[in-house]
């Protein structure tokens, strides 16, 4: 895993042979990063990752400014790698969720700047996800939702779509909620 870009930018990470997490590629989160830059960049925002995997996507926020980030993550084997990395950057404004991101949605009462999330592709409540966010607390006036996705699923009729980014075989829908 690479960090590719901001004060832990270049730095690479070994990633366990035994971690089930399909991980955004480094072409698809450099250039999705590079969009996100445009809706007012990271410095002191609030970033949440759901099903975050390796961490990637977290630890992109966190060198890019993000102030904080939440990582919720279900896997002990992924959720252990996160932690790992977290240690070894010496970064405390990371927390860790190890829980189901279902439930995290619908008890959180924090609002973020940024929520992404990156599904299984094959998860079988996959084309809930996007309204789930979108009717949670997770969001307030401005914040920016990402969804990861194949080019199978379309979410430009739901509320809040703002655009459709593709890199290779990777779509991200992006949703911003009116101020």
């Amino acid at each position: 895993m690479r960090i590719i870009s901001g004060k832990y930018g270049r730095r690479r990470f070994e990633v366990p042979r035994n971690i089930t997490a399909r991980p955004t590629t480094d072409f698809a989160r450099e250039n999705i990063f590079n969009v996100l830059e445009n809706f007012g960049g990271f410095e002191g925002k609030s970033a949440c990752d759901l099903f975050a995997g390796t961490g990637a996507v977290s630890f992109e926020f966190l060198s890019r400014g993000c102030s904080e980030v939440t990582a919720v993550e279900k896997a002990p084997v992924q959720t252990a790698f996160i932690r790992k990395v977290a240690e070894i950057l010496g970064d405390d404004n990371l927390r860790i969720v190890r829980g189901d991101v279902f439930k995290f949605i619908e008890d959180s009462g924090r609002a973020y700047d940024y929520v992404f999330a990156d599904p299984p592709y094959d998860h079988p409540r996959f084309d809930e996800i996007p309204g789930l966010i979108l009717n949670s607390a997770l969001v307030k006036p401005g914040t920016v939702v990402i969804i990861e996705h194949s080019k199978a699923r379309d979410y430009s009729a739901l509320p809040y779509f703002n655009q459709r980014r593709a890199y290779g075989s990777v779509n991200f829908s992006i949703f911003i909620i009116p101020e």
